[in-house]
């Protein structure tokens, strides 16, 4: 992903407004952050944020998308901008691969067992083994992404049963719930997996690809992109559950990050901050790319995932989605 510019997180309320060619970030606290428009790549806002035309001028002016989740982690929506990078033939070759069941389907399959693949390598390879070899043979006979689904579904519940033996009590999932979380591991889960999605949506609009078309997802969905669905899948276990392990592995979490009630829970603010930082600093993490013979960012491999996804429309390159390779 381009470097020169950065994610800016906004984890407190605040109002964002317009100097010259600068943002100033003005929090009810009273502090004040002066941040030159050059310096934005996107900016990812945890906490409700204020901001007026000339700002929404200004980012558009200068590719600057807005992300915003909601107070439990859940993706709430983007202020996008109205130049994007989405090409003619590359859309065209999408839909028709995406329309082609022939030819959609095995990108399906491939990212099913992919996640699958990551989430085992995660949460534990010994007792997800027997489950994981179950999904790819579910996987190699369905012939619908509704029937895909349903077998990742499967796993998935095996998968969060294990996760729960290696978590305190008040952090296990107890199965997965959304909307809203109902206890803290849940809503740990459901906020970084926001992010995630929010990181998969800027590195999508940087490649000429349509964020509405997809292979596994419905395209027909219409309050999130389906391809970002598609591919966040994949990066979901490589933030999420393995950074839920590591904090509580490392007693980091406390229960005053979260703030509880019945059957619903979600981050504090001070959990928020912890869980953000920790997201953060986490992205910025590189890793010896197999392909690329260099170093590259967590947030770059998103970035590298969608244009690999790119040549494969255009130019029917093999395309194997991400798995964790150290």
């Amino acid at each position: 992903m381009p470097a020169a510019s950065r994610t800016y997180w906004l984890t407190t309320a605040c109002r964002i407004r317009r100097q010259d060619q600068s943002l100033v970030i003005d929090r009810e606290t009273g502090d004040k952050v002066h941040i030159p428009i050059t310096d934005v790549r996107d900016i990812v806002a945890c906490s409700t944020v204020d901001i007026n035309t000339a700002v929404v001028s200004l980012f558009n002016r200068h590719r600057v998308n807005l992300h915003f989740l909601s107070h439990y982690g859940d993706y709430a929506g983007s202020l996008l901008t109205s130049d994007t990078s989405t090409s003619g033939e590359t859309v065209i070759a999408q839909a028709k691969l995406a329309t082609d069941p022939h030819a959609s389907l095995p990108i399906a399959r491939d990212l099913v067992i992919a996640t699958a693949f990551n989430v085992r390598r995660v949460v534990d390879r010994d007792l997800l083994d027997k489950p994981y070899d179950t999904l790819k043979t579910s996987v190699r006979v369905a012939e619908s992404s509704s029937q895909l689904m349903g077998a990742e579904g499967t796993f998935r519940r095996s998968a969060w049963q294990v996760l729960d033996t290696r978590l305190p009590g008040w952090l296990q999932l107890s199965g997965r719930h959304r909307r809203p979380p109902r206890n803290a591991g849940n809503a740990f889960i459901s906020y970084v997996n926001g992010i995630v999605y929010a990181r998969m949506l800027t590195a999508l609009r940087l490649t000429p690809l349509h964020t509405g078309i997809a292979f596994l997802h419905s395209t027909m969905e219409r309050q999130r992109h389906s391809l970002v669905l598609d591919l966040a899948e994949v990066f979901k276990p490589l933030f999420a559950e393995r950074l839920l392990l590591r904090l509580a592995g490392r007693d980091q979490l406390k229960p005053h990050h979260f703030d509880s009630d019945v059957n619903q829970a979600m981050l504090s603010e001070n959990g928020r901050k912890l869980v953000v930082q920790t997201v953060r600093d986490e992205l910025a993490k590189t890793v010896q790319h197999r392909s690329l013979g260099r170093k590259v960012a967590y947030d770059e491999l998103l970035y590298l995932e969608a244009l690999r996804l790119a040549r494969y429309c255009l130019e029917r390159e093999p395309y194997k989605p991400f798995r964790i390779w150290w």
